[in-house]
C-alpha cells in the first residue's frame, strides 16, 4: 500500500497522512468495513470524480480537487449517502468529517501530495 502526505498548500496545514488509492479494486473497497476514519488519516482515490459512503458506519469529507490539486468542492457525506459527481475533479481525498472546516480547508485552496517512503514493519506504516 502506498502512502502520502495530504498537505493544503494555502495554509500550510498538514491534512492527512493517507492511504492512495489507485487501481479499481482499492477504489472499489476504499473505506468498506473500517469501523472509523482515524484523525490524521485519509484516502486518495485517482481518478475519481465523485465518492459514496454506502456501507459505511461513519461521516467523511469529501475534497475533490481537479488535475492541477485546486479545490473545487468539499462535501460532507454522512452513512449511506451518494455525493456529487463533480465536473472538472481528478481525485477525491476522503478525511474524518468536521476536518476541512477545522483546517480552513475551502474551495480555491491548492491541495499537494507527498509520497512517503514505504515502512517495512510489522504494524504498517509509521512515520
Amino acid at each position: 500500500m502506498t502512502w502520502c502526505e495530504v498537505t493544503n498548500q494555502t495554509s500550510g496545514m498538514v491534512l492527512a497522512r493517507a492511504r492512495l488509492a489507485n487501481t479499481f479494486a482499492r477504489r472499489l473497497v476504499g473505506l468498506l468495513g473500517q469501523p472509523k476514519l482515524p484523525s490524521g488519516e485519509g484516502l486518495v482515490l485517482v481518478p475519481a470524480r465523485g465518492v459514496h459512503t454506502l456501507g459505511m458506519r461513519f461521516s467523511i469529507d469529501a475534497l475533490h480537487l481537479d488535475a492541477g490539486g485546486r479545490l473545487l468542492l468539499v462535501s460532507t457525506l454522512p452513512p449511506g449517502r451518494v455525493g456529487p459527481v463533480v465536473p472538472g475533479c481528478r481525485w477525491v481525498v476522503e478525511l474524518p468529517a468536521g476536518t476541512a472546516a477545522a483546517t480552513g480547508t475551502v474551495p480555491g485552496h491548492q491541495v499537494k501530495l507527498a509520497y512517503l517512503p514505504p515502512f517495512r514493519g510489522r504494524l504498517g506504516y509509521q512515520p
